[in-house]
């Protein structure tokens, strides 16, 4: 498995697999535009996982506004779950955090991804009771 740094050109690849992903929730924001321009504001903290003959194995998405780290679409193909792709992503992800002095990073999981809740459970993540999200649009 290779493992590096998400840039605009794996996009496509990307989104397949998002498209592909039970419990993963896609919208507008997920365009090749709105994509780019996040990995270029978080250069460097979005990791993909690649097997040897080049297909995509896995995707995380992790930026931060400088308080707080956030984590998106992560993401493992169904011939690589199992192998510890997941937990590499985030770990690299942590690191990268870590690295640029972000102590929390919090993710978003719809409700009924069941294997998504178990998966972030798995690794020490806590469920957050008594906050609720918000959402507005900004773009008319």
């Amino acid at each position: 498995m290779i493992y590096r740094d998400m840039v605009a050109e794996d996009y496509e690849a990307a989104y397949k697999l998002w498209e592909n992903t039970e419990g993963m929730g896609l919208s507008g924001a997920d365009s090749r535009a709105e994509i780019v321009g996040y990995l270029e504001r978080n250069r460097g903290f979005s990791q993909i996982c690649m097997h040897e003959d080049g297909t995509l194995a896995g995707t995380a998405l992790c930026g931060h506004d400088g308080r707080r780290g956030y984590m998106y679409h992560v993401a493992v193909s169904s011939d690589s779950r199992g192998l510890g792709v997941g937990r590499e992503l985030v770990s690299r992800c942590l690191d990268k955090l870590r690295a640029n002095g972000i102590a929390k990073c919090h993710l978003m999981v719809i409700e009924s991804n069941v294997l998504g809740r178990r998966f972030w459970e798995s690794l020490g993540w806590q469920y957050r009771d008594g906050i609720e999200l918000y959402s507005q649009d900004t773009c008319i």
